[in-house]
């Protein structure tokens, strides 16, 4: 138990540089919930002085004053409680915020490899539902953990004070309130951890029917997630009944054990009122003042359960923040040649997926001259696509070399390779945004005139015009409310908007009729003269619309040349090709 103390304490630790900037509202809101509590508790003392004072020697002079004194004790009770909640109610949401924004811009910096990894819903989950339990934790959990701790000790001070037996029947009871709230503790956070884990999974189901909904009604698959659904949330569920019946049974300590004190306080005070060794104001008082402690009390095991919840939860956070950052700018970025040709090479390259001992490419080689379109072929899982990540490194080599004019990509300035690379990628990704955003994507001082000269470049601007507003029309999620060619064609003009020197092409025109197709392809080579376009081909009409073909056969470059020439001198070449047209017509 003192193992998972020292780790809940250490995890907790790791939100110092978070809490640091917002210390003083902290200290503060503590301060002010601390003082309104002993004013709460200052109310049976001057109960005792009234009731042993002009009440038992019915001299009523001095009472208006002593309930004027208990009127302005609770009033500044509740005035305190209110300067609390304003004091920590915006840095503790401040802090949540901050944490949230450091999550989604590393979210952005991880290479591709995590995110194919990770779930959404593990990461939307924990952008959410883990960092609003972070600022519970500042508002609230942290807060009282202090104050009731210490008003817990100076009440039991109090009591002694005021009868040591009356104060020693509710410390026997205190004591194993206290000892059963850890055990619990321990017990609630693997459950808390186990829900929390449940509810990441439970998202991505439910992102996953959203997203997915055309492919489920038209398969008839609607039942199945539904069935998966409702399996996973059973989970959940039960998870979520356990931690009510460790609370359940928390709480049924926490009330017994207290109303035991304050009846044992009842027994020995009235004895002893008989006996004339208490008075009646120094019951009252005992008793006042033990059920005000009933609050600090009962919420220990709570607040712990809260504590460990957000341990869970920060834990999960820095899961992904202790990513490392595999893929970033030198410190020392080498300049390109100005102007930039373009040339890109691949020399001896290999690569492998982290945590994988199968390498995907096995020594690549491939010079793309200046202003050279090559088409790259291959079977399902030669490594086409991989070889497309390599040049704007969205993935880095294992081994050998990716250049661009001579320069290794490794060393350049990232934003300036992704400037000068353009990428568009096989499945046409668009946001809830307007055209005009959407194309521009990470350039907004773009004009219209140049989201218009790549939106012609890309066959797109006929169909723009034709939307209810043009250029600001917002466009659905995922760009579902468009064609397949449509979303396909925007996708192209946003890779083109940058003027790049290289073209990267992740076989995006796969959702074009091949006229439209040729027409994209001659518009290219019309109006960006010299760029530098390597294009995966999974139709032959692709292939025949380049300058050279590369063939990729299990992670290696098994040929390189004119598509009439390796058709007429290539029999594997010949067989891959066949093999396009088959799956081509089969679409």
């Amino acid at each position: 138990m003192k193992d998972q103390r020292t780790s809940t304490a250490a995890t907790l630790r790791r939100l110092w540089p978070y809490l640091k900037p917002v210390r003083t509202p902290i200290l503060l809101s503590t301060a002010s919930a601390l003082l309104a509590m002993l004013c709460g508790l200052g109310i049976p003392l001057i109960t005792q002085r009234i009731v042993d004072g002009p009440v038992a020697r019915r001299e009523l002079d001095a009472l208006p004053w002593l309930i004027g004194l208990v009127l302005a004790l609770g009033c500044a009770e509740a005035a305190l409680f209110y300067a609390r909640r304003k004091l920590i109610a915006g840095p503790a949401a401040d802090v949540e915020a901050r944490m949230r924004a450091d999550l989604y811009h590393h979210l952005q910096r991880l290479p591709v490899a995590f995110h194919d990894r990770w779930q959404s819903g593990q990461l939307l989950s924990r952008a959410t539902t883990d960092l609003s339990a972070v600022r519970r934790f500042v508002a609230f959990v942290v807060i009282f953990l202090v104050v009731n701790s210490l008003v817990l000790v100076v009440g039991l001070g109090v009591l002694f004070w005021l009868s040591p037996l009356l104060g020693a029947v509710v410390l026997a009871c205190t004591l194993p309130m206290v000892a059963l709230s850890y055990l619990f503790e321990t017990r609630f956070k693997v459950v808390a951890r186990r829900a929390q884990d449940q509810a990441g999974d439970l998202t991505t189901v439910v992102e996953e029917s959203v997203l997915g909904i055309r492919v489920l009604k038209a398969f008839g698959r609607g039942p199945l997630l539904a069935q998966r659904f409702l399996r996973q949330a059973r989970e959940l569920r039960a998870t979520e009944l356990a931690k009510v019946r460790i609370f359940a049974a928390l709480w049924a300590v926490l009330i017994i054990l207290p109303e035991l004190g304050i009846a044992g306080q009842l027994a020995l005070g009235s004895m002893g009122i008989a006996q004339g060794t208490t008075t009646v104001g120094t019951l009252v008082a005992a008793i006042t003042v033990s059920a005000y402690l009933r609050w600090p009390t009962d919420s220990i095991g709570w607040l712990l359960a809260e504590t460990n919840q957000t341990a869970s939860a920060v834990e999960r956070y820095f899961e992904v923040l202790d990513e490392p950052v595999a893929i970033t700018s030198p410190d020392r970025p080498r300049p390109l040649p100005v102007p930039v040709r373009g040339h890109v090479r691949f020399e001896g390259v290999r690569f492998r997926h982290p945590g994988s001992d199968r390498e995907v490419l096995r020594g690549v080689d491939l010079d793309i001259r200046p202003g050279e379109t090559v088409a790259l072929v291959g079977a399902t899982g030669s490594g086409k696509t991989t070889v497309t990540a390599l040049v704007p490194r969205l993935a880095d080599v294992t081994a050998g070399r990716v250049t661009v004019d001579g320069v290794d990509v490794r060393d350049l300035d990232l934003a300036e390779l992704r400037r000068v690379v353009g990428t568009a990628f096989e499945e046409p990704v668009l946001f809830s945004a307007a055209v005009t955003e959407n194309v521009a994507l990470g350039q907004p001082d773009l004009d219209q005139a140049r989201v218009r000269e790549a939106l012609r470049v890309a066959r797109a601007e006929e169909f723009v015009d034709a939307l209810p507003w043009g250029l600001d029309t917002r466009i659905g999620e995922q760009g579902l409310s468009l064609s397949g060619g449509q979303r396909q064609r925007l996708a192209l003009a946003r890779a083109v908007v940058g003027r790049p020197a290289v073209l990267v092409l992740d076989d995006p025109l796969s959702a074009l009729d091949v006229h439209t197709e040729a027409e994209v392809e001659a518009a290219l080579r019309r109006v960006l003269s010299g760029v530098t376009a390597l294009v995966v081909a999974h139709r032959p009409s692709t292939v025949q619309l380049a300058d050279r073909v590369a063939m990729l056969v299990d992670g290696r470059v098994a040929a390189v040349g004119e598509h009439r020439r390796l058709l007429a001198e290539n029999e594997q070449y010949r067989h891959l090709l066949s093999t396009l047209e088959d799956e081509e017509v089969a679409a």
